[in-house]
């Protein structure tokens, strides 16, 4: 993780970094792995280490990441994952989970391979 990126890994970091104070902050451009066009910024993974999510429980410092980037979650950023920790924890392990893999196509292409209805087409 890491690197300055495009545009909106770069939004992705500030909006970060004024909200949470983290200590550590990586932000990954998993777009190309997901098969869009070159340059598109869609999937993202970022690790936040902070002391802010002191005290909370995991759901709860996901919503504080998420509230932060509410306004690219609603619109460029298609998916995005987490990882919240406090500087403890990130001191006593620092080492990130893989990140997981793309299963390739949308729901709606699956759904349609599958010989289901696409959503909406009922």
């Amino acid at each position: 993780m890491g690197g300055a990126g495009g545009p909106l890994a770069r939004t992705i970091r500030a909006k970060l970094t004024a909200a949470l104070q983290p200590t550590h902050l990586e932000v990954r451009d998993d777009s190309p792995r997901h098969g869009g066009p070159p340059g598109a910024e869609t999937h993202f993974g970022v690790l936040v280490v902070s002391g802010r999510f002191a005290g909370l429980p995991p759901l709860q410092r996901h919503r504080l990441v998420h509230e932060a980037l509410r306004a690219e979650l609603a619109g460029p950023l298609h998916a995005l994952q987490v990882i919240a920790r406090t500087p403890e924890q990130w001191q006593s392990d620092p080492h990130l989970p893989s990140a997981p893999p793309c299963l390739g196509g949308s729901k709606r292409e699956q759904r349609r391979e599958d010989g289901g209805e696409a959503p909406g087409q009922q």
